[in-house]
């Protein structure tokens, strides 16, 4: 264990001090709708979300992590944030997700890992939970864990992911940019018949429609058809799901959507819809197997839900009229869209559990492909 430790701590540095230099999908000319990012284009141009991520990387055959999502930095559980769940295709896990849909908030840190390690989740969760001393008489959490099977490239059966990782991915949380590809909860996960993992991007909405900033963050692993941005990849690369009637399509994406504008539980429920379109946009079929999850949630300092009506930091704003969400909408889908393609541009080559190797997009190729098929 002491080794896996030292191990985790220096892949962490890593992912910080390489994250400026990892390729992103804009780097190699996609432009992925008309709203332009936020400054980093990531989830955490929304203020106040912060990302944290724990990366397992052992030996032959380890290959996992964690990956944390917190809508502020102060005591979730006592200050509660408006919060819907979509389910695209079911065949997966999210815990909590049942009392987010009855209450309409989220009490939580946003945990995703491997199928396997949902309880380790759910218990690092509760540990945070329990260590503010406000929460001393607390004896009930929803704590809220997602999760995609990366048992193709980790030993998920070993269940390597213990508490005290999600409680480090959690207390390690920052804002800023977000290591995407091999990392975290991404660490071994696939899509489209290549190398995927964790991806993220924003979109800030123009004044006129209200200055919003909306932010996606995927663990994507899944199949499909591969199109970036227009260009039918998977086609030009002959790797595509039921080419011989034999390839995968099943996988899971868990898509996690932030946004500084002012939505309550119902709207926000119809903005996570819109998250699966944006899959649809990168050829994903959401098939039988497909366990695919979207949760929405709004930072909006007014929105929150105190734990005690005493605590309530404002009065807080009306909520968004029905007619005033459209260009929620059109930002989650351009944004899930362009973070997943950055799932498979920033991940790597990574062999694992029993020598299989799985391989990242053909870069060079792509290029090539840029040139020759996609319009000016």
């Amino acid at each position: 264990m002491k080794k896996l430790l030292v191990g985790v701590c220096c892949v962490m540095m890593a992912q910080m001090a390489e994250v400026k230099s990892q390729e992103r999908a804009r780097d190699f000319g996609f432009e992925f709708g008309v709203i332009p990012p936020g400054p980093l284009n990531a989830i955490t141009d929304v203020v106040g979300v912060k990302v944290g991520q724990v990366t397992l990387l052992e030996g032959e055959s380890i290959r996992t992590g964690v990956t944390a999502i917190l809508p502020h930095d102060g005591n979730i559980f006592r200050q509660k944030v408006p919060a819907a769940v979509y389910v695209g295709n079911g065949f997966g896990k999210l815990a909590g997700s049942t009392q987010i849909q009855e209450l309409g908030n989220l009490e939580s840190p946003i945990v995703l890992t491997n199928t396997l390690s949902v309880a380790a989740g759910l218990d690092g969760i509760i540990d945070y939970v329990f260590s503010f001393p406000e929460n001393s008489g607390v004896q009930s959490v929803n704590a809220v864990v997602g999760e995609t099977n990366d048992g193709g490239l980790n030993d998920i059966r070993g269940r390597h992911v213990k508490s005290h990782h999600v409680l480090s991915a959690i207390q390690n949380a920052s804002g800023g940019p977000v290591p995407e590809g091999n990392v975290g909860a991404g660490t071994g996960t696939t899509a489209f018949g290549f190398k995927a993992g964790i991806g993220t991007s924003s979109r800030k909405l123009p004044e006129s429609m209200g200055g919003y900033t909306v932010g996606v963050l995927v663990q994507a692993n899944f199949g499909g058809v591969l199109q970036i941005d227009g260009l039918p990849l998977g086609k030009l690369l002959n790797q595509y799901s039921f080419r011989q009637n034999l390839e995968s399509v099943d996988g899971s994406c868990m898509i996690v959507v932030a946004t500084d504008a002012p939505v309550d539980h119902r709207n926000l429920e119809r903005i996570a819809k819109r998250a699966m379109l944006g899959l649809a946009r990168t050829g994903g079929i959401a098939s039988n197997g497909s366990g695919d999850y979207v949760i929405a949630f709004s930072v909006h300092e007014g929105m929150r839900i105190p734990f005690d009506r005493r605590e309530y930091l404002t009065e807080g704003p009306l909520p968004l009229l029905n007619d005033e969400v459209s260009g929620l909408f059109l930002a989650t889908i351009e944004a899930t869209e362009e973070a997943i393609a950055n799932a498979l541009f920033a991940a790597d080559d990574m062999k694992g559990k029993g020598g299989r190797e799985m391989k990242a997009l053909p870069k060079q190729m792509v290029r090539e492909f840029i040139k020759t098929h996609k319009p000016k």
